[in-house]
């Protein structure tokens, strides 16, 4: 079964307990949470505060992209109850191994993003660290971007690498993934599928959250 992870980025932020609540009657399987500062990535959300009063209200699993540089100084910071998920760039980080096995000290899944023009083999060497492969399939930084077509080649590598290897990671898609591009991204092998415009600019936010479940679903290998 394919997961849905439903990106906060696009929810009414004077009304977050409200989408939230949302995500969960739509059958969410995460809460993403797009942490930005401003200096990685060109725009601020949100950061451990909110984090932590997001997992008050909801027992949803927390799954944090942290787009943020020398994400180590923070990285604590959204360790929550719910935290399932903590993921850090390749290209925020010096010593990429060393990052993600302190995550994993924490009692927390690590994870790593890259961007649309990092390349797939700069995760090479830790690969049988990471709990979790993001795979950006915009450029990290804003909501609503057009999807890059290109990404679904880089899915197709690291699970081509994952059945090789026999590694454990989980794909995640984000960025652009709608009813029109799940498919491809879902046959591709990925397995945590990340929307936020998607659902939360859908007449029937909850609903679209079902329908993305099953569209994934039907195209998964």
């Amino acid at each position: 079964m394919k997961e849905i992870s439903v990106s906060l980025l696009s929810a009414d932020f004077a009304n977050l307990e409200r989408e939230i609540r949302i995500c969960e009657a739509g059958g969410a399987d995460y809460l993403h949470m797009d942490v930005m500062d401003g200096r990685f990535v060109p725009n601020i959300t949100f950061g451990g505060a909110v984090t932590k009063a997001a997992a008050r209200v909801s027992s949803l699993p927390l799954d944090v992209h942290l787009m943020i540089a020398e994400p180590d100084l923070r990285i604590e910071d959204f360790v929550t109850d719910t935290t399932r998920y903590i993921v850090v760039h390749q290209e925020a980080c010096l010593h990429l191994e060393r990052t993600l096995r302190f995550i994993k000290s924490l009692g927390v899944g690590c994870g790593v993003a890259l961007n649309p023009a990092t390349h797939p083999s700069t995760l090479d060497y830790v690969l049988d660290v990471a709990d979790q492969i993001l795979v950006m399939t915009v450029n990290p930084g804003f909501g609503a971007q057009k999807f890059i077509a290109s990404a679904v080649e880089k899915v197709r590598v690291f699970d081509k690498l994952r059945a090789e290897r026999g590694y454990a990671y989980k794909i995640a898609v984000d960025g652009g993934v709608n009813l029109s591009t799940i498919a491809g991204v879902s046959a591709a092998g990925a397995d945590i599928l990340i929307a936020g415009s998607a659902v939360f600019g859908a007449d029937e936010p909850a609903a679209m959250i079902g329908m993305l479940k099953e569209a994934a679903d039907a195209n998964a290998r």
